[in-house]
């Protein structure tokens, strides 16, 4: 439990309420995938306002679920806040969507969702 992501900030947040944990987990579960998803075929059509704002939305999420990639996912995020198009983060990209996806995979089982 709790390897690709953690409850530490979570779980103060919650007070001890096992069912917010719950809900967000599946809130993270609903969201983050398919936000991934969008981000990474914002990223690829180099639609800047669309990475910038999926990006943008994914990261309180990727905070508190402690994903470790808040910072990467902030440089794909100002890559198309600043229109950035010379530069070349599709490695960051690649670490945050790994990341989704092996905590995605982790909470699914770890919450039986």
């Amino acid at each position: 439990m709790e390897k690709h992501y953690k409850l530490h900030r979570l779980r103060e947040l919650a007070e001890g309420d096992e069912d917010f944990i719950l809900a967000l987990a599946g809130a993270f579960l609903d969201e983050v995938p398919a936000d991934a998803i969008v981000l990474k075929e914002a990223f690829e059509s180099k639609n800047m306002l669309q990475t910038y704002q999926t990006a943008h939305k994914m990261k309180p999420t990727i905070d508190v679920f402690e994903l470790g990639v808040l910072d990467k996912l902030i440089e794909v995020q100002d890559w198309g806040r600043l229109e950035k198009v010379g530069e070349d983060v599709s490695a960051q990209l690649a670490e945050v969507l790994a990341a989704v996806e092996r905590a995605a995979t982790e909470i699914k089982s770890d919450f039986n969702l």
